[in-house]
This record gives structure tokens, C-alpha cells and sequence, in this order.
């Protein structure tokens, strides 16, 4: 799009609104935008429809729901910066029902939500947190009398889009790991049928969220998703791919015990049972908590263990080895004291093992060699048939 046509849409939109509301700068703001759209893999058009979309708001109501969880999703929420959550809620959205961060309380408050869903019928979007029990039809769970089942599935009728948040709302969490005894399951898995989009992660990056509702709210309808629901802007690469510390992998350098050298240096915790290679996530890209420096598990010298993947997460033990879905590194390196001694024992002896198969790989090509030499000297004599 050109310089021309960037001017035109941006001076149809009045922005005054918005920085009084935000309390931030229209530079700011627009470069908020930008960033979300570019994120999308989406250009400068779209970045001023979500910047219009935000200046003047439709707010989508919001129904949101808690089942078998910790409320680790609504807490990481309520930390974010990009934007607020008090932004989230009174900008782009109506959050209409809240179990836990309702004011009101008792059955009056279950009224409400109904009123709002008939209200908004085929409107609202339904946000799900945590797991759904179904064993022994889902007494595990209820809310104001209602399981968590009944709920959901009142609620999912005139949902105009629905979002699983977090690992436990998405495919089960924590709580569906074996032996699993209240049958606690995702909502993808309960709402046969219908599309969910989920944002997997113990607990989720509120921007993975964030992002997905801006979407929502700029274009009426969720973003390109994957065969598990995830958004392809958040889940679509394995965190290994990104990882800084991926060159260690590659050059086989791996910290083998937390507080070793290679630990301390930032090797590749791959042998420390890392999860980076099989889970799809943009942790290392984004961070957690807005503050960069590597506020993220692997930034902090902690393996990943696969929060946000379905059967990793909760399921593999933590120090067993991940399952690397590019290429398997060797495991013959030596190790980090010997690295850091050239002349030790163990190194000693691989080079003589090395020079050992190095001597033979040559006594062998030289004997093929003499012996092809000899094959067509025959081959050259007088009187061959070959000749």
C-alpha cells in the first residue's frame, strides 16, 4: 500500500478518543497496531483497520467460564501491558460474566449472564477456562448449582466465537494427565462440532490472547487457525526454531547438570529434558511479563516442558528427552570438562579411536586400490578378450 492511500486512512479515523482513553500517543498507538498486525503476517492496511477498529469500538460482549483450573490465564491477563487488561475490558470488549472477577456474587449474577447471553444471542464471544470433567456427568465441577458441562454448552449455542484458553481449557491440562479420575477433557474435545479456537500454555502468553480478540474485534471473525485450533501467528513454529540458545544444540554443547559450567555458560538444555524441540509456541519471541531479558522458562536456565503441547505437557516425565521433530544431535561429544581439557583422558582416546578408523578406512582403500590396479593389469595382457 502506498504512502498516498497510509494518509487517507489514517486521517479518516480520530484518534483524540483514543489517546484520552489510553493515555497514550497516537505514535504509540499506531505502532502498537503495527506490531499486531505484523505479527499476523499481515501489512500496513490491516494495521490501520485494527487502529479503526479500536477508535471506535462495536465491544463484542464477552461471556467467559471457569472450570477444573488454577486461574493461572486470567492472572497472566490481568499483568498485561499490551494493552492493559483494564484497556482489554473497557476498550475492545464487554466483559459481561467473569466468575471470578464479577463484583456481584449468588445467583443474581448467573441471572445476568443469562439475560447478556440472550441479549447478544449469536454476538458474544465465549471464552472458556480451565478443563471440563465429564465423569459421573461432570459433578466435579459446578458452578451456582450448574456443572461446568451445562454451562458450556448453554453458553457455546449463541456464542458467535469461542476460545479455550490456556492448556486446561484447550486439550485438558494438568488435570486429564493419567490416571485422569473426574474424566476432565478440553473444550475442543466436549464441543464436537463446533470451532475452537485454542491458546494453549501453564499459563498462556496474554498477547497470544490479546491478539486473537483485536482480531476478532477488527474483523468479526477469528484468525487462520491450524488442525488443533491454535492460532498460526502464535503456534505455528517450535520453540526450538527460535530458541537462542539453538547454536549450542546444533554445535552439541548441552548443559548436563543444573549449575555445570555449560549450565552457567547458557548451553542447550536438551539433555536437561527440554520440550523446546517438540512444542509449538512463540515464548522465545515474546517473553513473558513485557520486561524482555529473557523472562521466559528457558531464559531463566529452566527447561521447557511442553505446557502448551498436548501429550508433552504434564504427561512425559521432565527430564526425559524430547522428541526433536528437525534433526537428532549426536551424542557422542565429549564431555564439558573434557572440552575445556583437550589433553584428557577421554579425548585422548576418542582421537585414538578416530585415528584407529581413519588407518583403517585407508589400508582399506589402498588395498581396493592394489587390487584394482592388478585386475586391469590382466585385463591388459595379450591375447585377452578384452583387449
Amino acid at each position: 500500500m502506498d504512502k498516498q492511500s497510509d494518509f487517507a486512512i489514517e486521517s479518516s479515523v480520530d484518534f483524540t478518543a483514543v489517546e484520552r482513553r489510553l493515555g497514550v500517543s497516537r505514535r504509540t498507538f499506531l505502532k502498537f497496531c503495527t506490531g499486531v498486525a505484523a505479527s499476523f503476517g499481515l501489512g500496513t492496511k490491516a494495521a490501520y483497520a485494527m487502529a479503526q477498529a479500536i477508535a471506535n469500538p462495536g465491544r463484542p460482549p464477552v461471556i467467559w467460564l471457569h472450570g477444573q483450573e488454577c486461574t493461572g490465564p486470567t492472572e497472566s491477563l490481568l499483568r498485561s501491558e499490551q494493552p492493559s487488561f483494564e484497556h482489554l475490558i473497557l476498550d475492545l470488549i464487554s466483559l459481561d460474566y467473569h466468575q471470578t472477577l464479577d463484583a456481584g456474587a449468588g445467583h443474581r449474577v448467573e441471572e445476568i449472564k443469562r439475560e447478556a447471553m440472550k441479549k447478544h444471542h449469536g454476538k458474544y464471544l465465549l471464552v472458556i477456562e480451565g478443563a471440563i470433567p465429564l465423569a459421573q456427568n461432570g459433578i466435579f465441577c459446578k458452578i451456582g448449582g450448574q456443572t461446568m458441562m451445562d454451562a458450556t454448552k448453554e453458553a457455546a449455542e449463541g456464542a458467535a466465537a469461542i476460545v479455550a484458553f490456556g492448556s486446561c481449557a484447550s486439550w485438558g491440562g494438568v488435570q486429564s494427565a493419567s490416571p485422569n479420575p473426574t474424566g476432565a477433557t478440553g473444550a475442543p474435545q466436549f464441543l464436537q462440532g463446533k470451532t475452537v479456537v485454542t491458546i494453549p500454555g501453564c499459563p498462556p502468553n496474554p498477547a497470544n490472547f490479546l491478539g486473537t480478540v483485536l482480531y476478532f474485534v477488527t474483523y468479526g471473525k477469528l484468525p487462520p487457525i491450524d488442525e488443533k485450533g491454535r492460532p498460526k501467528w502464535a503456534y505455528s513454529r517450535l520453540i526450538h526454531e527460535n530458541c537462542y540458545r539453538r547454536p549450542h544444540f546444533d554445535a552439541g554443547r548441552f548443559a548436563t547438570q543444573f549449575g555445570d559450567d555449560g549450565h552457567r555458560q547458557g548451553w542447550c538444555l536438551y539433555k536437561l529434558g527440554c520440550k523446546g524441540p517438540e512444542t509449538y509456541n512463540n515464548c522465545p519471541s515474546l517473553e513473558y511479563n513485557n520486561v524482555g531479558g529473557g523472562v521466559w522458562p528457558i531464559g531463566v536456565g529452566h527447561p521447557c516442558f511442553g505446557c502448551s503441547e498436548q501429550g508433552t505437557g504434564f504427561n512425559k516425565p521432565m527430564f526425559s528427552l524430547a522428541e526433536v521433530k528437525t534433526h537428532t544431535p549426536p551424542n557422542a561429544f565429549p564431555n564439558i570438562a573434557d572440552r575445556q581439557n583437550p589433553t584428557s583422558s577421554t579425548v585422548v582416546a576418542a582421537a585414538a579411536v578416530a585415528g584407529v578408523a581413519v588407518g583403517a578406512l585407508l589400508g582399506a582403500t589402498a588395498a581396493a586400490g592394489k587390487k584394482l590396479d592388478g585386475t586391469q593389469a590382466e585385463a591388459g595382457k595379450p591375447g585377452d578378450k578384452g583387449a
